[in-house]
């Protein structure tokens, strides 16, 4: 995808402002529902602590960049990003809205700078001929929110990251149960497109002033905010000029010279006959089953597996009995990159080297609950059948896995 550069993982699009209002119009009239997005580096650095903000990022159908940050970045990947900031989006298509004579639904916090009241009053003046409904929410933001009656086109959602983008993914994806079976309809199947404004509505109401032109085509405008509200943009701004920088350096130019700390989790359950092993899907390959895995993110092996199974599974109920340090090595190479697409330029390593863990499971098969971001489907599978049941790449570290378990397994008893 030449229009996409990956920034940490995440997938940002290198359109310009002109090819973004043109995706915008071709996404109102393709009678599809679309998400759009407007990263900045707060909303990389956030990503990368919470999985369901990373995996709905990169699961929307535009990421429109949205920080000077990122255009430098960019330049030291050898590409150009063509920053187009929310308080310009937020006008750009209310203006389309209402050329085209389409329904805005605006989804507001009830705790921001903007009141309902406020917006509507500015609304009403700045276009006229704009049809428009306001909710206010408090968060954390619940499924009371409804605009159906309304039937809105386009939706504005002004809750702040993350809150404002799982709002809208949960809002535009069908439901669905634990074994993936499809249980609800979407919230608001009038929906054509969404997006996150955080606290663009802000300008529009003159609650906050914007930068200077000359500033603001400096990309100042960090440095305009951070002198109007020091207290409160201090610890944003040190994110975006400091963290996020040193952040991206090591991600570019050191981890993929390093192997990530990773551990593999055999998790096994007791039968009459036999022992049964859990195995996940991948949700970037339907037919990809593996054992749960994650980095350590500096943790020993114990804590490491022991999160990555309560994180993974939501569940607490299982006991770790052995731990195994670095029994398999492998590089994000061609192989890897076979089966799951650009899963070098993702993680930024090397490859990873991996620990594992086994550990038994204690519960009920109700108890597991995985999580959407991470895996589509989970599955027991008899120890015999392991090496037989994962993907064709897991499978030499599988065999090794699977005699550790033996081993385990016969020790415990004698």
């Amino acid at each position: 995808m030449s229009n996409i550069i990956n920034i940490l993982g995440i997938n940002i699009s290198t359109l310009n402002k002109k090819n973004v209002l043109e995706k915008i119009e071709q996404f109102l009239n393709d009678g599809k529902q679309h998400q759009i997005v407007t990263p900045n580096p707060e909303f990389i650095l956030n990503a990368r602590k919470d999985e369901e903000f990373f995996y709905i990022l990169n699961k929307a159908d535009l990421a429109i960049p949205d920080g000077v940050g990122l255009k430098f970045a960019s330049w030291a990947m050898g590409k150009n990003l063509y920053r187009y900031t929310g308080a310009d989006i937020v006008k750009d298509i209310l203006k389309i809205a209402e050329d085209k004579n389409l329904k805005v639904g605006i989804v507001n916090w009830s705790k921001g700078l903007s009141k309902s009241e406020d917006i509507k009053k500015t609304l009403n003046k700045k276009y006229p001929k704009l049809q428009f409904i306001i909710k206010e929410t408090e968060l954390p933001i619940g499924s009371s929110v409804s605009t159906d009656y309304f039937r809105p086109d386009i939706l504005f959602c002004a809750l702040g990251a993350p809150y404002q983008e799982k709002f809208i993914y949960h809002a535009l994806t069908l439901g669905y149960s634990p074994d993936q079976e499809r249980v609800a309809e979407k919230k608001l199947p009038s929906v054509k497109i969404a997006i996150g404004v955080g606290g663009a509505f802000d300008f529009l109401t003159n609650k906050i002033k914007r930068a200077p032109k000359l500033m603001r085509a400096l990309a100042l405008e960090w440095l305009w905010r951070l002198i109007l509200e020091p207290k409160y943009r201090f610890r944003r701004i040190y994110n975006a000029i400091i963290i996020f920088p040193l952040t991206f350096i090591k991600w570019k130019f050191i981890s993929p010279l390093i192997y990530r700390p990773n551990v593999a989790c055999l998790l096994f359950k007791r039968t009459e006959n036999n022992y049964k092993i859990l195995l996940v899907k991948r949700n970037d390959d339907k037919n990809h089953w593996q054992l749960p895995q994650g980095g350590t993110d500096g943790e020993n092996i114990i804590k490491a597996g022991d999160r990555e199974l309560r994180e993974e599974l939501n569940t607490n109920k299982f006991k770790i009995i052995k731990i195994h340090k670095n029994l398999w090595k492998y590089k994000f190479g061609e192989r890897i990159s076979e089966y799951s697409a650009q899963v070098k330029e993702i993680v930024g390593y090397k490859g990873q080297k991996q620990s594992l863990i086994i550990a038994e499971f204690l519960g009920k098969d109700d108890d597991i609950k995985i999580n959407f971001w991470d895996h589509s489907g989970w599955k027991w599978v008899d120890s015999e059948n392991l090496i037989n049941k994962v993907h064709e790449v897991r499978k030499e570290a599988n065999k090794i896995f699977l005699e550790k378990f033996y081993a385990s397994i016969d020790n415990k008893k004698a």
